[in-house]
C-alpha cells in the first residue's frame, strides 16, 4: 500500500483503543477490543462454566452441549452451529473471495486466512502465552497452544469418543467417519476433506511456495512445514513421548510414533477395508486400487504417488544428495535412507519383537534398526503375508518380493544385462 493512502485507510477504522492504539471500525468492536485488555468474561455457561466476553459467543458454545446446527446451506443442505461457518461454506460454491491484502493483492475467503497471510508481510503475532511466552497470530491458535501445557482435550467425537485439543481436529477426524471431501480444486476437480490439503494439492498446479525459511531460503506450500523445517536447523525436538521418552519436532510424528505402542490404525480404506497407522502410507495404499500418481517429473515424464518420492526421484538427475551424514560425510537423497545410515554408526536397534520379546531373532541373530526389518520378521511367526497381487491374488510377506513376482506379469526387467550374448 502507498504510505500515503494509510491516513485514508485509518480514516474508515475511526475508533482507536487507547491502549494498543490499534484501529477499531465500530463503537461496538472496540467496546469489545477493550475486553481483551481488561480480561473481562461476563458471560458463563452454566453446563460446564466456560466464560465468555460475548453474549453471541456464549450462544454459539452452548451448540457444542447441545449439538445444534440452525444454520443451513440452502445449496447443499448441510448444516452449522455458528453463522458464520454457514457464510465462509457458501464461498465453497460461489468461489467468492471478499478479503484482499492490501500489500500483495492476494485474495481469500475468509477473514481469519488474511489475518495469517499478511503475518506473512508483518511478523505480527499479537497474542502472547503467559506459561512460556510463545507469541500466535490469532487468539484460537493461542487457546489452542495453551491446551498444551493442561493436556486438555475438549472437542470429543460422538461416532468412537476420541478426544482433541482443537476443534479442527475433531472436524477432520469426523471425515475419516463420514468420508466428507467439501473442499474441492477449482482446476482438475479433486476434493479434500481438509482446507489445508486442497492447497497442498493446488501447488501442483501453480508450483506456489509463498513461506520461504529466512535461514537456508528453502520455500514450503503451507506454514506449518516452515515452522516445521526451521527446526531442523536448530534441532529442536518439543514434543516427547511420554511411554518410551523419544522425542519429535513435530506433533504429528508424535501422534504417529505413539502408535507404534498402542497398535492403533486410525486410517481405513473405503475399498477394500484394510487400516493403517499414518494417513501418508493409506494415500499409497489406494493408489494401488486407482492408479493415480499425480506428481509427475519435468525432466522424464515419470509419475509418483507422494510429493517426496517425486522429490528423491529428481535427485537421481542431478546426483544431489540433500540428506548428508554429519559423522562420516556421506549423502543421501532421502532422509530415511540417511536415518538407516546412521544406525551403522551408533549401532542403535531401537524395534523389539514384541511376540519373541527380542531385539534380534532367536535363529538367526539379526537385529533390527528398521521398523520395516522388524515387521518382515514378525511374519515368521504370524505367517502373515500382507503383501498382495492385485492381478493373480497371489500374497506374500516381503514387499520386495511382490515387486519381483508382478514383473513375472508385466515381463518388466528392471536390470537388464549389458552384456550381449
Amino acid at each position: 500500500m502507498n504510505p500515503e493512502e494509510i491516513p485514508k485507510e485509518r480514516e474508515k477504522l475511526s475508533h482507536q483503543c487507547d491502549i494498543c492504539k490499534k484501529f477499531i471500525s465500530s463503537k461496538r468492536n472496540l467496546a469489545a477490543h477493550k475486553r481483551i485488555h481488561a480480561g473481562g468474561k461476563k458471560y458463563r455457561c452454566e453446563i460446564c462454566g466456560k466464560s465468555f466476553m460475548q453474549k453471541s459467543s456464549l450462544t454459539s458454545h452452548k451448540y457444542t452441549h447441545t449439538g445444534e446446527k440452525p444454520y443451513h446451506c440452502d445449496i447443499c443442505g448441510k448444516s452449522f452451529s455458528h453463522r458464520s461457518g454457514l457464510s465462509y461454506h457458501k464461498y465453497i460454491h460461489t468461489g467468492e473471495k471478499p478479503y484482499s491484502c492490501d500489500i500483495c493483492g492476494k485474495s481469500f475467503s475468509h477473514k481469519n486466512s488474511l489475518t495469517y497471510h499478511k503475518s506473512i508481510h508483518t511478523g505480527d503475532k499479537p497474542y502472547h502465552c503467559n506459561i512460556c511466552d510463545k507469541s500466535f497470530v490469532g487468539r484460537s491458535d493461542l487457546t489452542s497452544h495453551k491446551l498444551t501445557h493442561t493436556n486438555e482435550r475438549p472437542y470429543q467425537c460422538d461416532i468412537c469418543g476420541k478426544s482433541f485439543s482443537q476443534r479442527r481436529g475433531l472436524t477432520y477426524h469426523k471425515s475419516i467417519h463420514t468420508g466428507d471431501k467439501p473442499y474441492s480444486c477449482d482446476i482438475c476437480g479433486k476434493s479434500f476433506s481438509q482446507k489445508s490439503h486442497l492447497t497442498h494439492h493446488k501447488s501442483i498446479h501453480t508450483g506456489e511456495k509463498p513461506y520461504q525459511c529466512d535461514i537456508c531460503d528453502k520455500s514450503f506450500v503451507v506454514r506449518s512445514n516452515l515452522t516445521a523445517h526451521k527446526l531442523t536447523h536448530t534441532n529442536e525436538r518439543p514434543y516427547q513421548c511420554d511411554i518410551c521418552g523419544k522425542s519429535f519436532s513435530l506433533k504429528g510424528n508424535l501422534t504417529t510414533h505413539k502408535y507404534t505402542h498402542t497398535g492403533e490404525k486410525p486410517y481405513s480404506c473405503d475399498i477394500c477395508g484394510k487400516s493403517f497407522s499414518r494417513k501418508s502410507i493409506l494415500t499409497y495404499h489406494k493408489s494401488i486400487h486407482t492408479g493415480d500418481k499425480p506428481y509427475h517429473c519435468n525432466i522424464c515424464d515419470k509419475s509418483f504417488v507422494g510429493r517426496s518420492d517425486l522429490t528423491s526421484h529428481e535427485v537421481t538427475h542431478t546426483n544431489e544428495g540433500p540428506y548428508q551424514c554429519g559423522i562420516c560425510g556421506k549423502s543421501f537423497s532421502k532422509k530415511s535412507n540417511l536415518t538407516r545410515h546412521k544406525s551403522i554408526h551408533t549401532g542403535d536397534k531401537p524395534y523389539h519383537c514384541d511376540i519373541c520379546d527380542k531385539s534380534f531373532c532367536g535363529i538367526c541373530g539379526k537385529s533390527f534398526s528398521q521398523l520395516s526389518s522388524l515387521t518382515s520378521h514378525k511374519s515368521i511367526h504370524t505367517r502373515e503375508k500382507q503383501y498382495q497381487c492385485n492381478i493373480c491374488g497371489m500374497a506374500f510377506s516381503h514387499k520386495r518380493k511382490l515387486s519381483q513376482h508382478e514383473a513375472t506379469h508385466t515381463r518388466d526387467n528392471p536390470y537388464p544385462c549389458d552384456i550381449s550374448v
